[in-house]
Order: structure tokens, then C-alpha cells, then sequence
């Protein structure tokens, strides 16, 4: 006997371990609890005819599932009563009862894994001990130590019902040849049982899974969520320049708005005006904030059939000088290539060169510009 109860013991910290790793968080002792009632027959393991001295038996169950593969619980059965009227037999309805606490494990959980649902059919093994008693009249009614092996098949069809068919058997562990205190398993004190049963899951699927990271890969995600964090700071400081630049071209643009138009000598013929394209750091694509600048020269050159215009173009000190130097070329093509293609100015009277690094504005996002001179009619 202790023997038994030293190995269970083990097989619940084993399956407890086992299935610990697979749960996300330990549930609380109100959760996952169940409750059931059950039905079906009992009939003498031996020295009697198996299906003529079958009755009925009805029970109920009560228990918690501590890990996904593993659950404690009590339950009761009481044999209904089809003693005949001769000899000992019980003046009640039942013949005689059980009553214990068991312990069941899932072997589809423990062998197949926890899958974070529950599967539609499981299979438990289930093992109790109890206390057991005997209604009899013409007798004293019998006490008696009482262990329970058995199988549960068990149907769930949903997360809150469950449905089962569970085949076990039942021995009375006290030798009617030897003292009450004296347990043995004696397949002639036995009784076979075999109950059907539904019950209500509380709370449905109380558990759920985890995939597990290792060290390596919780240190990758670190490092992106670091450069995220670093790509977001950057793209805020920029954000900020960006901000501040537009306002200052708003500023400028209203200072222009507000000013009287120039009067252009047309005798002389000595106009000379300059104009501004400023870009973004690291771009060469004009903006839609900069489109009304092309615009204005693309005006004059229309106005002025014989007029040119010369661009340059530059770059700020941010990055490698030789990506500076391609920058500035490339900022210069691009006004030339929109006075071309959108408003049909001939290439001869565009001439664009890149300048480099520009130093004219202390502002140093300022030097990010194509500055454009309109050489008058000649």
C-alpha cells in the first residue's frame, strides 16, 4: 500500500511539471472546476452470473483541473436497491453506497501535448479510494475501505460540457477471512461498474498555451524594438527641422505676397531675379510645397521668349561628401527636368550644374536648395 501511494505521488509531480510548461499562468483555486452526474450498472466481478446480477447504480462527481493533464476530485455511487425480501437485504433504496476522492490523468495531455483547446475526444485513467457501506436489516450494515481503478472516455463537446463513458472497478478491501484493519485486492470482493455521464465545466477551458523563446530569440526582438526606437527618434528630430523649414518658407512666402510687384525695365532690359527650390535632406524629389517656386519661373521664361535661366545646385554638410556632391547635381537636373517636361521650356535656355556643399545660409537646412537665376532678354 505505500508502495501505491509513493508512486502516485510522483506521477502527480511528474504530470504537474510536465504540464506546468505548457500553461500560461497558473489558474486560481476557483477555476476549473466541474460538476457531473452519472448513471449506468454494477454487477459482481466474480462467483456470480456478470450480466444476471447487474443494477443500476447513479452517482455524482465532482472535481478541478489542476494542470491540463491532470485533475483531482470526489465522487459517489449508490447501487439502487433490487434485494428480494428473503435474507439480508436493505430496507432503503440504495443497497449500498461509495463515497471517495480520486485522482485522473489525461493521457492524450500527457503524451500528446496540451493543444490550448479541448480535443473532442480525451481518454483518462483514474484512480480513488473511499469509504463504503452495505444497507442490510437483518444484519449490521457494513463499513469498509474501498479503492477504485477505471478509465473515463470522455466527449466534449463544447468547452463547457462534457459527456463520458467510464468502465472501472471496485474493490472492497477487507478480507472477510481476516481482520477489518487488513486491506487486499481480491477479485472476489469485487465489482465491476460501467456509467455514462454529463457534466458542466465552469469557466469552459481554463487554460491556455505558450510558445517558449529562447534566449537568442528574446535578444533579437530586443534589438529591433531598440531600432524602431531609434528610427522613431530620428524621424521625429527631422519632423521637427521639416516643421521649421516650412514655417519659415510660409513666412517668406507671405513677406512676398504682401510686397508691391516690380516694375522690370524693359528698355534697359536688365532684369535679373533669383528664385528658390529647397529640398528635403537626403532627396533630390521636389516637393508639392515647392511646385508654386518652378511655376513662377517657368512663367517668366514663357513671358520672356529670349530669357534663360541658370540653376545650381547644393547640398548641406549632412553625410558623406561624394553622396553630397551627387545630391547637388541631381538637385539641379531635377528643376531642369520639370521646367522641361511640365511646362515645355527647351533645353537651351536651362542651364544646370551641381555646386556641391553650399555655405550661403547660417541655417544649415537652407543649403538643401536649387537656387535658380532668370538672366533677362538680351
Amino acid at each position: 500500500m505505500k508502495k501505491l501511494i509513493f508512486t502516485a505521488a510522483l506521477t502527480l509531480g511528474a504530470v504537474s511539471s510536465i504540464s506546468a510548461q505548457q500553461a500560461l499562468e497558473t489558474p486560481g483555486f476557483g477555476d476549473n472546476w466541474s460538476l457531473g452526474v452519472k448513471a449506468g450498472v454494477t454487477t459482481p466481478l466474480s462467483h456470480h452470473a456478470f450480466f444476471g446480477s447487474m443494477r443500476p447504480v447513479v452517482g455524482l462527481q465532482l472535481d478541478k483541473r489542476i494542470t491540463p493533464a491532470f485533475k483531482l476530485g470526489a465522487e459517489s455511487l449508490f447501487g439502487i436497491n433490487t434485494s428480494s425480501v428473503r435474507g439480508p437485504h436493505s430496507s432503503t433504496a440504495f443497497d449500498d453506497s461509495y463515497v471517495g476522492a480520486f485522482g485522473a490523468v489525461n493521457l492524450c495531455n500527457l503524451f500528446g501535448g496540451y493543444p490550448g483547446y479541448n480535443r473532442p475526444v480525451d481518454v483518462e485513467v483514474q484512480a480513488g479510494a473511499g469509504w463504503g457501506h452495505r444497507f442490510q436489516t437483518e444484519i449490521e450494515d457494513q463499513n469498509f475501505f474501498a479503492t477504485k481503478v477505471g478509465l473515463n472516455f470522455l466527449f466534449n463537446v463544447s468547452d463547457y460540457v462534457t459527456f463520458s463513458l467510464s468502465p472501472s472497478v471496485l474493490w472492497d478491501m477487507t478480507s472477510s477471512r481476516v481482520s477489518q484493519s487488513t486491506a487486499s485486492y481480491n477479485a472476489n470482493r469485487a465489482n465491476f461498474n460501467l456509467t455514462a455521464g454529463v457534466a458542466y465545466n465552469f469557466g469552459g477551458n481554463g487554460f491556455e498555451t505558450v510558445r517558449p523563446y529562447n534566449q537568442a530569440e528574446i535578444d533579437a526582438l530586443n534589438g529591433q524594438i531598440n531600432d524602431l526606437r531609434a528610427t522613431a527618434d530620428a524621424q521625429a528630430a527631422e519632423n521637427v527641422a521639416l516643421a521649421a523649414t516650412a514655417a519659415d518658407l510660409a513666412a517668406q512666402l507671405e513677406q512676398l505676397k504682401n510686397q508691391p510687384p516690380k516694375v522690370v525695365n524693359k528698355v534697359t532690359n536688365n532684369l535679373e531675379s533669383v528664385r528658390y527650390v529647397f529640398f528635403r535632406i537626403g532627396s533630390s524629389v521636389i516637393g508639392a510645397d515647392q511646385q508654386p517656386n518652378i511655376e513662377m519661373i517657368a512663367a517668366y521664361l514663357n513671358n520672356h521668349p529670349g530669357s534663360k535661366v541658370v540653376v545650381k545646385g547644393y547640398a548641406s554638410k549632412d553625410g558623406p561628401e561624394e553622396l553630397n556632391i551627387k545630391l547637388a547635381n541631381s538637385r539641379a537636373e531635377s528643376v531642369k527636368n520639370a521646367l522641361m517636361k511640365k511646362y515645355k521650356i527647351p533645353a537651351s535656355r536651362i542651364q544646370a550644374e551641381g555646386c556641391g556643399i553650399g555655405e550661403m545660409f547660417e541655417e544649415e537646412s537652407w543649403n538643401r536648395v536649387a537656387i535658380c537665376i532668370l538672366e533677362a532678354d538680351k
